[in-house]
């Protein structure tokens, strides 16, 4: 007999329930879309095996580019307990600075008799740039204000982003500047693992992968890396230690400025365009992946960046393509038979995760028997959604991010 305890979990609120029928609808979607792509796949109406291999690395790629500006999100936070909104303008700044030393070379020759050194010198060059801007926001922003309440920086940090938006606006101007071409050697495919991977993207994962080993690597191993976790746990008794707190929050901002000046030479190879615009969506997507991941943690920041970037390649292009598909009457039942009882057992039990499933199956039946289709029009304009979507079901399923949050206390509070 089932106790008044037991069922205690299935007394919702209003916000409980609305959560309860948010993952019911997200489970139903993903899973019916998932299915539907793989199935209409199968009848050679959907994407080809070479077609999902190409979403997957371009996902990687772009993935790797939000994991780097997402580092520097994920340390500062760590260190200071608030969002430097204005990071994104360090990822465009670098990346426009970027762009006049390669219009350099290219009209010097450079750019194409030797692209290594020239790419290896704009690269260089973006870090430089977004390093310095990365430390000049610190000093003239954020460090008149460091003992002010939190809400100050948080809105300082939004100021300084406009005005750097502006401020390249009124040297540069509104236009476009389009990175030159890179060799056609570099657009060839190579085959690894099995993937035919374009040339470029190649280059940007490995460049990503190796700056982010590089980072943890200096985190985790070194002297200045020990000083700038223990800055993060609790600043006061940091000090005690002996630790210059000033200095390792200016280092912070250093190395998280690096980071995104590599993003930004990451940026001009897949997409070459830059403007005074360019570092606002990818910031906001790349501080979406730093919550993603968990923040604060910078595992998890690079981790996040890497499955929103696939979030975004997959989830247009296979979930919603997938709805289209009828599921068949014949499994339409049986799944729906299946919610019925995986909800009886449930309620019995008092699981409310289970009783998430048991919805998502029945939705599923429902939709069978119903031969529900869904068509979507303008698929590759819904990745932004899809994005954000992510990041809020994740965070509805796992509010502390996927790898957990690593905050000191009066950071948690």
């Amino acid at each position: 007999m089932t106790t008044t305890a037991e069922r205690a979990d299935f007394r919702f609120n209003w916000v409980d329930s609305f959560l309860l029928a948010l993952r019911i609808a997200a489970i139903f979607v993903v899973v019916w879309g998932t299915v539907g792509a793989l199935a209409l796949g199968f009848v050679g109406e959907g994407l080809s095996g070479s077609a999902w291999k190409d979403l997957i690395v371009a996902g990687l790629a772009q993935g790797s580019m939000y994991g780097l500006i997402a580092l520097g999100y994920s340390m500062v936070y760590g260190v200071l307990g608030f969002i430097n909104f204005a990071h994104g303008e360090v990822f465009m700044a670098g990346a426009m600075v970027g762009f006049f030393v390669a219009d350099y070379f290219f009209t010097s020759g450079l750019w194409v008799s030797n692209f290594v050194i020239a790419i290896l010198i704009v690269l260089v060059v973006a870090v430089a740039t977004s390093t310095f801007t990365a430390v000049l926001i610190e000093k003239v922003a954020y460090r008149p204000l460091r003992n002010s309440p939190r809400l100050i920086p948080l809105i300082t940090s939004i100021g300084v982003s406009f005005f750097l938006q502006n401020a390249v606006l009124g040297l540069v101007g509104p236009a476009v500047k389009t990175y030159p071409q890179a060799p056609t050697w570099l657009s060839q495919k190579i085959s690894v693992l099995g993937l035919q991977i374009e040339g470029t993207k190649l280059l940007v994962i490995v460049i990503a992968v190796v700056s982010m080993i590089g980072l943890w690597l200096f985190v985790e191993r070194t002297k200045t890396g020990r000083a700038m976790r223990a800055v993060a746990e609790d600043k006061e008794i940091a000090a005690l230690m002996g630790i210059d707190v000033d200095r390792t929050i200016v280092t912070t901002f250093a190395v998280g400025g690096a980071m995104a000046g590599v993003a930004g030479i990451l940026w001009a190879l897949l997409f070459r365009g830059v403007s005074f615009i360019t570092g606002f969506l990818p910031g906001i997507k790349a501080f979406t992946a730093a919550v993603l991941g968990g923040i604060g943690n910078l595992v998890g920041a690079m981790a996040g960046g890497v499955l929103l970037g696939l979030f975004e390649s997959l989830g247009p292009n296979v979930v919603l393509r997938g709805l289209r598909w009828e599921i068949p009457v014949s499994l339409g039942i049986a799944a729906l038979a299946a919610g019925i009882g995986v909800a009886v057992l449930a309620w019995r039990r008092g699981r409310v995760s289970v009783a998430s499933v048991a919805g998502a199956l029945i939705m599923l039946g429902i939709a069978g028997i119903g031969q529900w289709s869904i068509v979507i029009p303008g698929l590759t304009q819904l990745k932004d959604v899809v994005a954000f979507s992510a990041l809020v079901l994740v965070l509805i399923f796992k509010p502390s991010g996927l790898f957990g949050e690593q905050l000191a206390d009066e950071d948690r509070a």
